[in-house]
């Protein structure tokens, strides 16, 4: 058995992806892919995902990609239990709504605070980016409001994506202060197996973001 991911530490996404796997205890080959080098328009990358991004999943030449649908391929196929992603239809639909949150609101506020700093010479962050953040934050404090985790007592993947994305959020500076759910939250996620990578990969995303962005605009 041969599972490979193209993977990129500062992404979120990739972030993700490779932490479900630990999480999963899965055996995996990480083939790192430079999105700062723009190593994902090589060649030999293009053929294997036409879309060139991260992270991307060979599984014995099942080739898939998108963080979240990894997720749940990996989880389907490997995991000894569905605890990280529930058969049951409500259960899933739960743990679905929080994945599509992060997926469509979450990750992409975070990104438009830094996307523009790391690639277009941006190096002030407006108001309303700022308040669109703490607006999502906002909807995740709630969710975890009497949980231990975004859908109940147990770790899904939702947790496992969202952490990632939050802790690019943290790695730029981003005050979690009055999120008290938020901050017990991120502690549990932090005992995952795996957490320790994905800091490590979070702080390399922090750095290059706060290298260009003026000072005090977090």
């Amino acid at each position: 058995m041969t599972i490979t991911i193209y993977h990129f530490p500062p992404s979120a996404p990739s972030r993700a992806a490779l932490l479900t796997a630990r999480v999963l205890s899965l055996n995996v080959n990480v083939k790192e892919i430079n999105l700062f080098k723009k190593e994902q328009l090589k060649q030999e990358f293009v053929k294997i995902n036409p879309q060139h991004i991260v992270p991307t999943l060979d599984d014995n030449g099942f080739v898939m990609w998108e963080s979240r649908a990894i997720a749940g391929y990996l989880v389907g196929k490997y995991a000894k239990d569905d605890s990280l992603y529930p058969q049951n239809p409500q259960l899933r639909a739960v743990v679905d709504q929080r994945l599509y949150f992060d997926c469509s609101t979450l990750f992409p506020r975070i990104r438009a605070i830094c996307f523009p700093v790391l690639y277009l010479g941006e190096t002030k962050v407006t108001e309303d980016k700022k308040t669109a953040l703490h607006e999502a934050l906002a909807f995740i404090e709630k969710f975890l409001h009497g949980k231990k985790w975004l859908t109940g007592d147990s770790c899904t993947i939702a947790d496992i994506s969202a952490f990632a994305s939050i802790s690019s959020a943290l790695a730029i500076g981003w005050n979690i202060g009055n999120y008290p759910n938020i901050q017990a939250w991120v502690e549990r996620c932090k005992t995952l197996p795996g957490a320790d990578e994905n800091d490590v990969g979070a702080k390399q995303f922090g750095a290059a973001v706060l290298k260009n962005m003026e000072p005090g605009q977090i």
